[in-house]
């Protein structure tokens, strides 16, 4: 039984609010799990000392038995000092698309692409030509 420490949604419709479990990997994500171990409130500042609950103990138990937490919970644990994280970084998905390249490289060599007309300026081109 692979063991996960995740979260499972609770709340009203627009007002989540998440607890922070143990669950077997199988089981659904509001669904069966083990034990609760603590609770996290996204409506909450970031500053707030209740947006993150954690129960410290059970956690390490529950990571010693071979529990793996996800990687939001794994952020909670960095940031409460429990874990670490290794910082993710994905330079490519900044870069600008093929198009936007494109556009990019006609503007710095000076041939950039003439502006489309607007319908209304190419409806005012016909009536004034017939």
């Amino acid at each position: 039984m692979s063991l996960k420490i995740r979260l499972a949604r609770g709340g009203a419709k627009k007002r989540p609010f998440y607890r922070i479990v143990v669950a077997d990997s199988r089981s659904p994500r509001d669904g069966r799990f083990l034990e609760r171990v603590g609770t996290f409130d996204p409506l909450l500042p970031k500053d707030s000392a209740k947006r993150v609950i954690l129960e410290k103990e059970r956690i390490e138990h529950w990571m010693k038995v071979g529990a793996r937490p996800t990687d939001r919970v794994l952020r909670f644990l960095a940031d409460a000092g429990m874990a670490t994280r290794a910082p993710r970084n994905n330079p490519q998905k900044a870069r600008p698309k093929k198009k936007a390249q494109e556009r990019a490289a006609a503007a710095s060599t000076g041939n950039a692409a003439p502006a489309a007309e607007t319908p209304s300026e190419a409806s005012a081109a016909e009536a004034a030509a017939s």
